[in-house]
């Protein structure tokens, strides 16, 4: 394991942050001769991305592509999709086995289909010595009982995005640190008509994060450690009216989010409280600079259960075991999170991506701007969308089928009541926990 001090560390940063393009490229030769993974030799690599939030996270990704293809000779053709189209297409691949070679995609996707995953237990154990061992939530995502299936690049941190001066005049001095603060935060919100609002359609990553922390905060749990449905409970009905009572209180149109929606309209002025990455932050401090000074993050507030139950937008990259270039895949994998490449890349997405190695907990972009000081935790703050349960198909199927998000929205706006809401959602999950 490689000694990382704070100074080496910044200093290694700061240089590869300057690297030219040409010097980026050496160093990029330099890596392929020494890796423990030669790329077949005509190599071509179709790779499936989620769409970025933050432009100068996706041009520091594709100058890394070319760094790859400078160094290795192998092409890679990146595709860029939607939160939602990511996990559908993907599907469609795993049981088509042609298509893609690699998809970088959100939450538990590899999970889904892990007899369709390549063993890539030598890359993390590669980057795990080299970078400081995994955080736990690391291990959780990328690994299939004793085999890693897929490499957790990046977190997207789900926290409170809150407009400072708004806060105050609501009679708070300090963000909420517990949920019946944070109830009657948003109350006075909409009272003085600086509205709070969070996602409650299908967006995959909005909606997804805060009301899974929601349901967890007040002790209610899909399933439990043994993988047994147990949505249909006292703690899951007292979430629930919690969500009720915070949605009574939002900005009109909720109800169909996507997961670009709160961006706009914060961005815009028009809403003052939403729990997102930290896009919203990095876009006002170019097209709204009022808002940016005005704007800060706070972690999700404590419930009932008296500790953090946060779920944050995990993005696993994985490899399809029917790729005709299984050692290409795996050295573009480890060259994506080499310090090389990862410092500058981090610090390009300014907060956006947070990692799952612990050596990166000293990349200055966490302490250079305090705003961006909360997201660096939260790979080791995250819980998986399994909970209580096992990590894998079952899980992974709950979460792309929107069965928690569901509850709450039917039960919050009204389309069912609170026995029904649970009950659909039970009759869901126990199909699926067969």
């Amino acid at each position: 394991m490689h000694d990382f001090t704070r100074r080496t560390f910044v200093k290694g940063t700061a240089a590869a942050a300057m690297l030219s393009t040409s010097a980026l490229f050496d160093w990029a030769k330099a890596w392929a001769q020494s890796s423990p993974w030669k790329p077949e030799a005509g190599a071509k690599l179709n790779l499936m991305r989620w769409r970025r939030f933050v432009e100068a996270e996706d041009a520091a990704f594709m100058k890394m592509v070319a760094a790859f293809k400078a160094a290795t000779g192998v092409e890679i053709s990146v595709v860029s999709e939607s939160y939602d189209d990511i996990q559908p297409k993907a599907s469609v691949v795993a049981n088509t086995g042609q298509g893609l070679d690699m998809v970088w995609g959100l939450y538990s996707l590899p999970h889904l289909f892990p007899a369709k995953c390549l063993d890539v237990t030598d890359v993390a154990d590669y980057l795990g010595k080299k970078y400081g061992g995994w955080a736990q939530s690391g291990e959780l995502y990328g690994k299939s009982g004793n085999k890693w299936i897929c490499i957790p690049i990046a977190t997207t941190g789900g926290l409170m995005n809150y407009r400072v001066s708004s806060m105050q005049k609501a009679g708070f001095k300090e963000f909420p640190k517990d949920t019946a603060g944070f109830l009657e935060l948003v109350k006075a919100l909409k009272k003085n008509n600086t509205p709070a609002g969070f996602a409650l359609g299908h967006a995959s990553g909005d909606a997804n994060t805060w009301l899974h922390w929601a349901l967890w905060s007040h002790g209610g749990n899909l399933v439990d450690k043994n993988d047994k449905v147990i949505i249909n409970s006292p703690e899951t009905a007292k979430s629930l009216e919690f969500v009720k009572a915070l949605y009574e209180n939002f900005i009109p149109g909720t109800a169909s989010w996507n997961d670009s929606s709160n961006n706009k309209i914060f961005v815009s002025g028009d809403l003052h409280l939403t729990s997102n990455g930290i896009s919203v932050y990095v876009t006002a401090q170019k097209e709204n600079k009022a808002v940016a000074e005005d704007m800060n993050h706070a972690y999700m507030p404590i419930g009932p259960v008296g500790k953090p139950t946060e779920l944050h937008l995990a993005f696993p990259i994985l490899t399809f075991n029917f790729t005709k270039a299984p050692n290409a895949c795996k050295a573009f994998t480890a060259f994506m999170l080499e310090a090389e490449n990862f410092n500058p890349w981090v610090e390009s997405a300014q907060g956006y991506l947070s990692h799952f190695l612990n050596a990166y907990d000293k990349n200055p972009v966490w302490t250079s701007d305090p705003k961006r000081t909360p997201y660096r935790d939260v790979s080791k703050r995250t819980l998986t969308p399994a909970g209580l349960g096992t990590l894998g198909e079952k899980a992974a199927s709950a979460i792309a089928d929107f069965i928690v998000v569901d509850m709450f929205a039917n039960y919050a706006t009204g389309r069912e009541d609170i026995k029904g809401a649970m009950a659909a959602a039970e009759r869901q999950a126990k199909r699926i926990y067969r």
